[in-house]
């Protein structure tokens, strides 16, 4: 296994970590909307895990953020400029592991 190959395959990986890492809080921002919404069962276990794991994932990420871009009429932002964050880091990453 040559040292390009291993660079590659990193490369990947992590592209593909930062990217599953996107969607998790593009899908925590959309249930949280739902549930804001109104459009919650009543009670339902399986809602409350996912929230939790979701919650636990990826709030310390958004917490960063939300310390320096307060919020706007109640609109928060930050979401928005994590997952830039997360695409500026995922394109110097892979640009670096691939090139260097």
């Amino acid at each position: 296994m040559t040292l390009a190959s291993i660079g590659t395959q990193l490369a990947e990986y992590l592209s593909t970590l930062i990217y599953v890492y996107t969607l998790l809080i593009v899908l925590y921002i959309v249930i949280q909307l739902l549930f804001s919404l109104g459009v919650r069962p009543p009670y339902s276990r399986a809602t409350d895990i996912v929230m939790g794991f979701l919650r636990d994932v990826c709030e310390p990420f958004l917490r960063l953020f939300r310390r320096f871009l307060p919020s706007f009429g109640g609109i928060d932002f930050s979401p928005l400029l994590a997952i830039f964050t997360l695409e500026i880091v995922n394109s110097v990453i892979v640009r670096g592991l691939l090139n260097g």
